[in-house]
């Protein structure tokens, strides 16, 4: 992973855009030697976003079966049956 400072964001964001561009290479942005932002390709990002909306979703549904909040094929198929029409 690449790593900026800040100082240089300022400087040289053009070249470190065309850089994260071509190597799609995430860049940690970094203020008085800490760590303080990640930039990242936008279609990366987007990537992630999806991801992780997906893994949450899977995460919701493995709760609702742990705490007994599921219906079998046939009570889904009665429930839904009003809208499957």
């Amino acid at each position: 992973m690449k790593v900026e400072l800040v100082t240089n964001l300022k400087r040289q964001a053009t070249k470190i855009l065309a850089d994260l561009h071509l190597t799609k290479e995430p860049v940690l942005i970094t203020e008085h030697g800490l760590p303080s932002a990640y930039l990242v390709d936008v279609q990366d990002f987007e990537f992630m976003q999806r991801r992780l909306e997906l893994l949450e979703g899977l995460s919701r549904g493995e709760l609702a079966v742990f705490e007994g909040r599921m219906h079998t094929q046939n009570e889904a198929k009665a429930k839904m049956s009003k809208w499957l029409k």
